[in-house]
């Protein structure tokens, strides 16, 4: 009996302790410029992901207010008028990269992604393809996408209607590093 209690203990530990890669540092980059006006654009480098790497479940989450502009003008704008930031702090994805394998990535590799991005209290499937490549021991993962800011009950104003790409391109550089 003791045997089997302690088989038991032996898988149920091995099972759980799957190796996961994590981030803090996670780079999301947006782009909604328009040419001929002031580039629209700012980064957030402090998106939290974390990657089950036996199967491939990814999930991330960012603080709308963490977007870095050029112009501080734009940075009050876009979390007081357009993110409503106080109410909806922050951004976050659950998804799976499909035939996602750790061992099978010798050099970078494509895979489909699919999960759900919620922004503002809204969700969207999104569907997209990342490239991963492991270095030193370290995930790297990239990816590029559009959004539609009315999916999300984003209102741009008439008056700046012009100035704002109506999609807006999304880049995401993720390196994580197992987390022990």
């Amino acid at each position: 009996m003791k045997k089997i209690i302690v088989l038991t203990l032996l898988v149920i530990s091995q099972i759980t302790s799957a190796q996961k890669y994590f981030t803090r540092t996670g780079a999301t980059e947006f782009k909604a410029s328009v040419a001929a006006f002031e580039p629209v654009e700012a980064i957030n480098k402090s998106t939290t992901v974390i990657l089950k790497s036996d199967t491939g479940d990814i999930a991330a989450q960012l603080f709308i207010n963490a977007f870095q502009f050029r112009v501080a003008l734009m940075q009050e704008h876009f979390n007081e008028n357009y993110m409503d930031s106080d109410t909806y702090p922050k951004a976050t994805f659950r998804g799976k990269i499909q035939d996602f394998s750790l061992a099978n990535i010798d050099s970078e590799k494509k895979y489909p992604l699919k999960g759900m991005l919620t922004i503002r209290g809204k969700q969207k499937e999104i569907n997209t393809t990342v490239s991963i490549q492991l270095k030193d021991d370290t995930i790297i993962l990239k990816s590029e996408f559009k959004l539609n800011p009315n999916d999300f009950g984003i209102k741009i104003p008439s008056i700046v209607r012009k100035k704002i790409a109506k999609q807006i391109n999304i880049t995401l550089h993720y390196e994580m590093v197992e987390k022990k």
